[in-house]
């Protein structure tokens, strides 16, 4: 319950006592007048309550999907759909993903220097979409190159824990734009595969590639340049599809060019067509609040009414 005041309390209140001091003749029209003062001044709180709870269908469904996603430099790279950053398409992506699966059990990875968790397991949909529209590269100077190699451990911890703590596979979708610039070579990934059930490898960038800027620490943007030789020139990053092809065949799942939009319909209705999904009606307090107020001007306007009807009796 809340109030929200027409006009200011106290101000009311100086009106009600006014009402009440000018007492007039005979019991029951000084009762009458006290009434009125007092119903005047309800009214003017404005009581509200909340308007009660209302039915929502929720659904379950018995599955884990975790995005592992490229927060390297290169991802800033202003190829995507034109001329927007790699990065921008994949949160969006994400999102579509995320908005495609209600009930579903959703986990982020970035990695760059190293692998980090964004969020654990959760059906907190929001929470991951937040953590994933945060994400943003380390500067140039702590970047050590590109390896995709870097979060396969914590994928398979990952992976695995899924598996002997709740019995399921889970939807992989690894997202990169499969650049690898630090002399490594590209790790198996096919052990990883008994593990997981659905998704696809999302790949983003274009074969003319792109440039890049970057946020730095106080605030300005500079643009990436490519110091291999002298003079410098704005460094330019490519797809490897290839190296995305490879990772998508070690983990037995389709690869999918989302450089240009991202059709993961299919994929999306393999994973609901192997869940298990459960709908349950649930009962939620609305947060919208109702009015009491009109209730009150009922008996206030009888006694009005009854009060102009003895004053043209009287007279």
């Amino acid at each position: 319950m809340k109030i929200n005041p027409i006009i200011p309390i106290w101000l009311m209140a100086v009106i009600c006592v006014g009402i009440v001091l000018l007492k007039r003749k005979g019991t029951w029209p000084y009762i009458r007048q006290i009434m009125i003062a007092v119903l005047l001044f309800v009214i003017n709180l404005r009581i509200m309550v909340p308007s009660g709870k209302y039915t929502v269908q929720k659904q379950e469904m018995n599955e884990y999907v975790l995005f592992v996603i490229d927060d390297t430099i290169s991802m800033l790279a202003e190829d995507y759909n034109g001329s927007d950053t790699r990065l921008s398409g994949v949160q969006n992506d994400c999102k579509y993903i995320m908005d495609s699966l209600p009930g579903a059990r959703f986990a982020a990875v970035s990695f760059n220097n190293t692998a980090s968790v964004l969020s654990p397991f959760t059906d907190n949909t929001e929470y991951v979409s937040n953590v994933i529209e945060a994400m943003y590269p380390i500067e140039s100077l702590y970047a050590r190159g590109t390896s995709i190699n870097v979060p396969k451990d914590m994928m398979y911890n990952m992976l695995q824990d899924v598996k002997n703590k709740k019995g399921a596979d889970t939807a992989v979708f690894f997202i990169s734009d499969g650049e690898v610039n630090d002399g490594s070579k590209i790790d198996s990934f096919a052990d990883l595969a008994k593990y997981v059930g659905g998704g696809a490898v999302l790949g983003y960038g274009s074969t003319s590639g792109g440039n890049m800027h970057i946020k730095t620490y106080d605030g300005t943007v500079e643009e990436i340049m490519d110091t291999s030789d002298y003079p410098y020139k704005p460094a330019v990053s490519r797809i490897n599809e290839d190296n995305l092809e490879k990772i998508a065949a070690d983990l037995g799942i389709k690869y999918i060019n989302c450089n240009n939009g991202c059709d993961v319909d299919d994929v999306i209705d393999d994973i609901i067509e192997n869940a298990e999904v459960k709908e349950e009606s649930v009962d939620v307090e609305s947060e919208a609040m109702a009015d009491t107020y009109y209730w009150l001007l009922i008996p206030l306007v009888i006694l009005l009414g009854f009060e102009a009807v003895m004053l043209i009796k009287n007279r």
